[in-house]
């Protein structure tokens, strides 16, 4: 028998790693009061903040979401502008990234068991 080509699988990068004492730490841990309100989880816990950009003169967060078509996009990227911004004292640039969401993104998958 052949091999059949499987198509590859995307790389799933864990939630990135912080040091909760750092400027981008304290960032992320102000954008854990914006939760997913479908899902109930905050957007650091589900692995949508993917980088913190503060060494720039407009900082910057990237985020994914977790479907293109989530209904409450345009909400959790105010949330997010604000929570980072009214934290940091100044305003926040949000980039949405084109990436595809992925449980493996969370900080704890195991969160989702059972839905």
């Amino acid at each position: 028998m052949s091999e059949m080509n499987q198509p590859e699988q995307p790389e799933h990068k864990p939630a990135p790693a912080y040091d909760p004492a750092s400027p981008e730490g304290k960032i992320r841990e102000a954008l854990r009061a914006v939760r997913d309100p479908e899902l109930g989880l905050d957007v650091v816990q589900l692995g949508l903040i993917r980088a913190i950009k503060l060494n720039q003169d407009e900082p910057e967060i990237e985020m994914m979401l977790t479907t293109p078509f989530c209904p409450y996009a345009g909400w959790m990227v105010q949330q997010v502008k604000d929570a980072a911004s009214q934290h940091a004292g100044k305003p926040f640039k949000i980039t949405i990234l084109p990436d595809l969401w992925d449980p493996n993104f969370m900080e704890d998958p195991s969160f989702l068991l059972g839905w």
